[in-house]
């Protein structure tokens, strides 16, 4: 399936009939909050999974971000296709697992890191969706979120996220050619910021 650039596919609460493989473009997940405002809780982008590890209902919102195409699989019907191919029961598995971890990850995230931190660790995260990354050489980023989903994603305000950057810049840890074009030009000491180490 193709969805348009911000089109939602998934819708929070919703029955939880269906998983999505990323299969190109990205994405962005959001929760709704009692207010309505959203909660950006994380991006995907080819390859991804979305909705495996759902039981009954959706406990996310999903939408196009500079439109996607995603392949969708009935839940009722995992059965067969496992059965069928054997090998994607253990991927699948490993997917399930990854989503779970992702988001401990996240919460340590908004719990634990500074501003600072958060916004390395952002970048590093980037980083893990291109193929092969070398963190001892500069990495381009493409970066096709508004810097206001960062800010949400981060917990952040956008004056923070911005502040941070500039201040990479300024340390010429990153170079900064347009709004969503980054190159990390000392990837392994953004990553020891992400941690907590410097």
């Amino acid at each position: 399936m193709t969805v348009a650039d911000g089109r939602s596919f998934i819708e929070e609460g919703a029955p939880a009939n269906d998983f999505f493989v990323v299969t190109g473009g990205r994405v962005k997940l959001f929760t709704l909050l009692p207010d309505g405002r959203r909660q950006i809780t994380g991006f995907a982008e080819g390859g991804d999974f979305l909705g495996l590890a759902a039981s009954t209902s959706y406990a996310f919102g999903a939408e196009a971000l500079g439109g996607a195409t995603l392949c969708r699989f009935p839940h009722a019907g995992m059965q067969r296709l496992t059965e069928r191919f054997p090998s994607l029961e253990h991927r699948l598995r490993e997917e399930a697992s990854r989503e779970l971890a992702l988001m401990q990850a996240r919460m340590t995230l908004l719990g634990r890191k500074t501003a600072r931190e958060r916004v390395a660790t952002f970048l590093i995260e980037r980083c893990q969706h291109l193929e092969k990354p070398d963190l001892s050489h500069p990495v381009e980023l493409d970066l096709p979120m508004p810097r206001t989903d960062i800010a949400d994603y981060l917990g952040l305000t956008i004056e923070t996220v911005s502040r941070i950057l500039s201040a990479f810049k300024k340390e010429k840890l990153i170079s900064i050619r347009s709004i969503t074009h980054i190159t990390l030009l000392m990837p392994e000491r953004i990553s020891t910021i992400a941690e907590g180490m410097e």
